[in-house]
């Protein structure tokens, strides 16, 4: 039985994994067509390439579909409930990266730390009678960090769009949402709390638990990391 390696099957993410594994001596390629989902690794023996997009590869490592999977350290938390049980980091790989954060608007100039949101969202909730709300596709990391940090009096609004756009739409009060420069919150009016940092993301090596593993499987994965360096 051979490894089953899973990377992201299109854009910058799939190159950028191309180069970081091709830079240590391990080359992956698509088989056929773009539209085929499969390809081959050389380098090395005994890995099959499996190309998914980045947000299936935590569920098909968890689910034992796969045994290593590229994908972003964000999405593998907010996928799996419990994840470090679930999976490993192998290796952080230096690109992708992309922090998790929470913004509110930059005319709330008394609003610039959590507790100053859970106040905030205090007074929201008895002037207007419902809960504030903040526009995130991350609901699991978002709800622990917020519950971690003692915020309470929010709901969360399922953004499957652009969610910095959602509070001149007023269909939220505040966001959490990716961003890498910050470029596109400061031109929707909006600000990054001073202790609004959820996650700081980037792509990552994992492998799934090694419960099924055959002998051979561990001895291919062995020779990886010696490659990798991880």
């Amino acid at each position: 039985m051979t490894l089953k390696l899973g990377v992201p099957s299109k854009g910058r993410l799939m190159e950028k994994t191309f180069d970081w594994f091709a830079a240590r001596g391990v080359t992956l390629r698509k088989s056929g067509t773009d539209r085929e989902y499969a390809g081959a690794v050389d380098g090395i023996d005994g890995i099959e390439l499996v190309l998914l997009s980045a947000g299936e590869i935590p569920r098909e490592l968890n689910a034992g579909r796969i045994h290593l999977g590229v994908t972003g350290s964000d999405l593998v938390r907010e996928k799996l409930s419990s994840w470090d049980q679930r999976v490993v980091d192998v290796a952080k790989m230096g690109f992708g990266g992309a922090d998790l954060i929470i913004a509110v608007p930059q005319a709330w100039i008394d609003v610039d730390t959590l507790d100053d949101l859970d106040a905030a969202a205090a007074a929201f909730r008895a002037h207007h009678g419902f809960r504030l709300r903040i526009a995130t596709k991350y609901h699991r990391l978002v709800r622990e960090f917020l519950r971690d940090n003692g915020v309470a009096d929010y709901q969360l609004i399922d953004s499957q769009g652009a969610t910095e756009g959602t509070i001149r739409n007023e269909t939220a009060e505040a966001i959490a949402d990716i961003t890498s420069t910050g470029e596109t919150l400061r031109a929707n009016g909006l600000k990054i709390l001073s202790d609004g940092m959820i996650h700081a993301s980037q792509a990552t090596l994992f492998r799934g638990r090694r419960e099924q593993w055959t002998p051979d499987m561990r001895a291919t994965f062995k020779a990886l990391q010696s490659k990798l360096g991880a």
